[in-house]
C-alpha cells in the first residue's frame, strides 16, 4: 500500500535512514534523493530512499 511506503518529512525519511535531518535536507537539495513536494511538504518514498542508498553504495 502507498501509504506504508510513504515517509512524511525530512524528520521521518532520517530516522528511517538512521542519518541526521540535515543530510536529509541536504541531500534532497543536492538531488540526490527522490521526493515529492506538495506545497511547502515533503514527502519521500521508502522504496526510493532504499534505492538510492544501494546505489550509491555500490557505486563507492
Amino acid at each position: 500500500m502507498l501509504s506504508d511506503d510513504l515517509l512524511n518529512g525530512a524528520a521521518e525519511a532520517a530516522k528511517y535512514m538512521g542519518l541526521p535531518r540535515a543530510s536529509i535536507y541536504h541531500m534532497t537539495k543536492k538531488g540526490l534523493l527522490p521526493v515529492i513536494r506538495k506545497s511547502r511538504r515533503l514527502f519521500y518514498r521508502k522504496s526510493d530512499l532504499d534505492a538510492a542508498f544501494r546505489s550509491e553504495a555500490s557505486h563507492g
